[in-house]
This record gives C-alpha cells, structure tokens and sequence, in this order.
C-alpha cells in the first residue's frame, strides 16, 4: 500500500534518501531502533527500505468508531502497524511479549526506544523494553537515524511541508554477548544506552539523560504555570511504561 497510495507523493514532496540500506538484513528477525523526530517517520522509514517494516503502535489507531476510524484501521494495517495496548502493566508485559513473538517469527521489527517525540530535537534516555526484546529473541539491532522530519511534519501542524528527508543506518549492533541475562536490569539498562550512544553518533543530536515523557510533562507545567512533580499515581504509570518502546503519534 505504502508504494502504490502514498509512496509517490512522499518521494515527490520529501525527495528522500536513505544511507546504509546495506545494513538490514535481506531476511530474518532485527530490530531497527530510531530516534524519533515526528510521526512522519513512521512513514518514510518503511517507504526507504525493500523490506516490510512493522512497527507496534497505538490501540486507538485501530478502535475509532466510524468511517473515519475503519479508514485509519486499514490505513496503519497497511503501513505495517500492529495494535499494541499500554494501558496499564499487564498491558506493557503483553506489549513486549508481541515484539518478541514478531522477532523470533523473523519480522523486520520498528522501535523508537525514546518512547515517544523529541520536544525540542533532542535524543532522550531510551526505555529499557527493547533490551528485554533483544535479550528474548537474539536479533541484533540497527541503529537509524531521521533527518528534518520534524521539520516537514512539525509538532501540532495539521498539513506536512515540503522538505527534504534524509534516513542514515548505522552498522548491526550485536548483543549475543549477554544472552541468559534477559531479567537483569543492569544488563538491560546498559544495552539501552549502548544503543542510545549509537543514535546518539550516527544523528549527531545532543543527548539528554531523562525521558523524552519527563521533558514533555515539565515543558507543559512550565507552560501553564504548575509545578512540574507528577502525582504518586502518574509516577507508578510512569514506572511501568519505563520498558515500553513504542511507536507515539501523540
């Protein structure tokens, strides 16, 4: 779908390019781990790459009633997201166990291990749940890079602007190291910011040690003039969805 509906338009408006195709493997499981600009590139990430790329994302994406919520189910169906529901712990746990089922069944599966949007550009502290996924399934990890993303589908804007689009894919990053220590928090936190350190080279972005949630939640207190702590309950949430990667449109 994404070559015969949209395909065109995005090459036609974005002219986008992609650096280190070589790197993804032509068959079998592997993560590709992204920074994440805006949601458009959910888009031009699939549209780059000769294989299918599936990325978890939203439940709501898939549960709209309507005309317009049976139109966005096909539209996402047909970009290769899969519904993932992060309501709550058990939730996050079914969350990873499908990421995991997807790269051992050998998918080509997309993760952004910021969580969510940069703010402000910035590459934030990844959310330790792909670690867990590597460590389940032995994939490796392909570090990859978007380019002016943000600038072609800036945060709030309702209409996408002309801009060129660039895609660079670091080199395998190869965990296998650390196999039988799937559990260990230590271990998990140290293959993150591995893989973070690789974003952090290959984008060149600045690095910032907090969660790209945290930084949003202070931005808007700041904004409404609030103070900035979240209440106990939201700080448990927050604790639980710490190993969630996942695809945010929001």
């Amino acid at each position: 779908m994404k070559h015969v509906f949209i395909g065109p338009l995005l090459r036609l408006f974005f002219r986008p390019e992609v650096e280190g195709e070589e790197n993804v493997p032509a068959t079998g499981g592997a993560m590709l781990a992204s920074n994440h600009l805006a949601v458009a590139d959910s888009f031009f990430l699939p549209l780059m790459l000769r294989r299918r790329v599936t990325f978890p994302a939203k439940l709501e994406y898939f549960t709209q009633p309507g005309i317009k919520g049976r139109l966005k189910k096909w539209f996402f169906t047909g970009m290769g997201q899969i519904p993932i529901d992060r309501s709550g712990g058990a939730a996050a746990q079914a969350a990873l166990d499908t990421g995991i089922r997807l790269l051992r069944e050998g998918h080509l599966l997309g993760i952004y291990p910021e969580g969510t949007r940069s703010p402000d550009g910035r590459l934030y502290k990844g959310k330790t749940g792909l670690a867990r996924m590597v460590l389940e399934s032995g994939v490796k990890v392909i570090p990859v890079a978007m380019f002016d993303t943000d600038k072609a589908n800036p945060i709030g804007s309702r209409m996408w602007r002309p801009h060129k689009i660039r895609i660079r894919i670091g080199e395998p990053l190869d965990f296998s190291r650390y196999e039988g220590l799937s559990g260990d928090r230590f271990v998990e936190r140290s293959i993150t910011d591995e893989i973070m350190y690789a974003l952090m080279e290959l984008s060149g972005q600045e690095y910032v040690d907090m969660y790209a949630a945290k930084a949003k939640e202070l931005q808007t207190a700041e904004q409404d003039g609030r103070p900035a702590e979240l209440p106990t309950q939201q700080r448990r949430a927050a604790r639980e969805a710490d190993r969630i990667p996942e695809t945010e449109a929001g």
